[in-house]
């Protein structure tokens, strides 16, 4: 968008006039140009956030829910951003990079990284590896596809021997699909892992999951499909499913897409059987079942945030763990809500500055340290 049709419809926007084309067209540009705007280090963004404040035409008060992104922000969001790039046009002599002043490194998103540990414990990175046969095992072999994704093709009457296990671990910054010799597909998210058996030769079908988890089980009514997750066992015969379960949070989530699932509590013996569009969340060894927005429990799988009035807390550790980076977040600012969403194809900047404009909350970025700040 040039200079002159962004202030046109700027001024429109401040008259009340947009149409929502013209409201989404000033939302893309604004995204990219405030991403051109300024190569500052962190006091000079500090220092420059502060004077475009200062002299900005409109002011917010804070909305208990923190609106993120503007095409889910309310008025509170919008108005800011564009407020700022109305100023921006008409005050750019402001915003100037320090001469030479070294520039923070630009944290990028994550992408396709994952070890596969095979059943004599040999690894494969399948980072950079070349599509085609990766390794053969009894009975088996694994490739990794031409859409990247790490696949099983089992051999006719394989399975009658020992049982072996393989494991997938994606690291922070790291996520990807794999096939299971029974067709079940799996995504894994960043910094998980799942363990199965390199042939599903016993009555049940049955994995091991660290982290997040997104499965489209192959139906089999003869064998049941179960997840063992952090104290928890979830048991199926086709269907579609999100399992949360990192280390790090205090619960695990159970989310239900297509189909019908049994969770069941190991400490208690407990369980929940669930309908499309419910989740089980599992803490302290109870469960507890909800009606959920699935699209955006399953976000991620899309390549997208989506942040449901969530605890600022549980939003940073969904960015620690994409962008692979430290996040010192204090007790009390963790508890803040925002709603909101976004690519996760952005970098850590683009991401943190949008945060940012709602003026809740800003970031402090040292090499792969984030630090929050109110």
């Amino acid at each position: 968008m040039q200079n002159k049709e962004a202030k046109e419809l700027l001024s429109k926007y401040r008259q009340r006039n947009c149409t929502e084309e013209e409201l989404a067209q000033l939302e893309s540009w604004y995204l990219d140009y405030q991403d051109e705007a300024s190569d500052l280090g962190p006091e000079e963004l500090l220092e420059a956030r502060a004077k475009v404040w200062a002299k900005l035409p409109v002011h917010q008060n804070r909305p208990q829910v923190v609106r993120l992104w503007p095409r889910i922000a309310a008025v509170a969001s919008i108005v800011l951003c564009l407020a700022i790039g109305w100023w921006f046009f008409n005050n750019k002599s402001v915003v100037n990079p320090a001469s030479g002043k070294g520039e923070v490194a630009k944290i990028l998103p994550g992408g396709n990284k994952a070890m596969l540990t095979l059943a004599d414990g040999s690894e494969i990175s399948l980072n950079d590896v070349a599509n085609g046969t990766l390794a053969s095992q009894p009975g088996m072999t694994i490739t990794k596809n031409k859409d990247g994704q790490l696949e099983y093709h089992i051999a006719p009457g394989a399975g009658s021997g020992k049982e072996s296990f393989n494991t997938i671990s994606t690291p922070a910054g790291g996520q990807y699909q794999v096939i299971l010799p029974d067709g079940t597909r799996v995504w894994l998210n960043a910094g998980s892992s799942l363990k199965y058996p390199t042939t599903f030769a016993g009555q049940e079908r049955k994995v091991s999951l660290e982290g997040e988890g997104y499965f489209e089980v192959a139906h089999d009514q003869n064998k049941p499909f179960k997840v063992e997750s952090n104290d928890q066992t979830v048991e199926v015969l086709g269907t579609h499913f999100n399992i949360s379960a990192y280390d790090d949070d205090k619960e695990v989530k159970t989310t239900l897409l297509k189909g019908k699932v049994r969770v069941k509590t190991e400490k208690t013996g407990s369980s929940e059987i669930l309908k499309p569009g419910e989740q089980a969340v599992l803490v302290n060894h109870s469960l507890k079942v909800a009606e959920v927005m699935t699209e955006d429990v399953v976000a991620w799988k899309n390549n997208s945030f989506v942040f449901n009035n969530e605890k600022l807390g549980s939003i940073m550790r969904k960015i620690a763990r994409w962008y692979d980076v430290e996040v010192i977040c204090p007790p009390d600012l963790a508890e803040m809500v925002f709603a909101g969403s976004g690519s996760r194809n952005r970098s850590i900047q683009q991401t943190l500055r949008i945060m940012e404009l709602t003026e809740s909350v800003h970031f402090k970025i040292e090499g792969r340290r984030i630090t929050v700040m109110p």
